[in-house]
């Protein structure tokens, strides 16, 4: 059934919304699975701070267009969905690919990351990075580790020179032997 122009606009209108707000574009194939499935699959992507919606392909070439995204054609195709990133782009990603390993019938066809377009393989190898929180995480490990060696080492001078103090201190005070 023919959608009507004011219709396409707004679809275009609210594809450019989404892509100027998320990080990461993933573009999937859906054929065959069903619309409980398709609700499962939503909730996960929501938890992954992201938003899923079956799209139109020609509408949605324009709407790349206008964002000046690249656009690839040979992911275009078929019955598409696509998955946009508002936050993070690996922990959507990783919803997406562990969905696609236990319902064959999503298919990962590829993404528009910082600007590039990644193919599946891509897109699983985005899936596989740490997100932001864990990467700040490792950061401060890192920072704090030797910090907390350089105190130690501060810490165990000062103790060796109150020992050397106290020792002497007590060797003061002890009677003298005739």
């Amino acid at each position: 059934m023919a959608i009507s122009k004011a219709r396409k606009d707004e679809l275009v209108a609210q594809y450019v919304e989404l892509i100027n707000e998320s990080n990461a574009i993933f573009v999937t194939e859906y054929t065959g699975l069903g619309v409980s499935d398709m609700e499962a699959l939503r909730t996960q992507v929501r938890e992954a701070e992201g938003a899923f919606y079956v799209t139109k392909n020609r509408l949605m070439r324009v709407a790349m267009e206008q964002t000046n995204m690249p656009i690839p054609d040979e992911l275009l195709t078929g019955q598409v969905a696509t998955g946009f990133a508002m936050s993070d782009a690996p922990p959507l990603a990783k919803a997406l690919v562990d969905y696609a390993k236990k319902e064959e019938k999503l298919v990962i066809k590829g993404a528009i990351y910082d600007g590039d377009i990644l193919l599946a393989d891509g897109v699983k190898a985005l899936a596989s990075l740490p997100t932001l929180p864990e990467v700040r995480s490792q950061l401060v490990g890192l920072i704090s580790g030797p910090a907390r060696n350089l105190a130690s080492v501060v810490a165990s001078g000062v103790r060796q020179v109150i020992n050397v103090v106290d020792a002497y201190a007590k060797n003061e005070d002890a009677p003298e032997a005739d």
